[in-house]
């Protein structure tokens, strides 16, 4: 039954809108304000909203946000983690990834940082259903195409 008023009720979808915004850190100037603004989305409401959600992160951490506009000038959205490759680098204490992975290593990490990851990974909506050693492979190989190595354990 709750189905069928669920199908009944289903508003139509103007855009679905992503951006990377700080956390906590939500204004309505760029890049929010444009990309909110040419569907009448009310800046406000958004910036407050996000700005709650996400205010255990640390600030200015880049949050991935999925917006769903809808017709009726209304909106939903989901905050993600950060990226892998934010998580790798604040790990490694270095600011960017070699200029030539898989022939000059920058830095190494261990198993264990890895698995920390994606523990963290694993919350987000997306990976919520993936096994831990599915995570831990896919920030195994994204941390190989950025150049750093993952050893056992550091020395």
């Amino acid at each position: 039954m709750a189905a069928a008023k669920e199908i009944l009720i289903r508003r139509a979808v103007a855009a679905t809108i992503r951006l990377t915004v700080p956390a906590g850190a939500a204004r309505p100037a760029p890049p929010v304000g444009p990309a909110l603004g040419q569907y009448r989305l009310n800046l406000l409401a958004f910036c407050k909203d996000f700005n709650a959600r996400t205010q255990k992160y640390k600030p200015d951490t880049p949050m991935s946000v999925m917006i769903t506009a809808f017709k009726d000038n209304s909106f939903e959205f989901t905050v993600k983690s950060p990226s892998v490759s934010w998580y790798i680098k604040k790990a490694a204490g270095v600011d960017k990834g070699s200029a030539r992975p898989g022939h000059l290593t920058v830095t190494t990490l261990s198993v264990r940082h890895v698995y920390e990851i994606a523990k963290v990974k694993q919350t987000d909506p997306f990976c919520q259903y993936m096994p831990l050693e599915s995570i831990c492979k896919s920030i195994i190989g994204t941390a190989n195409s950025m150049g750093i190595k993952i050893v056992k354990d550091l020395e």
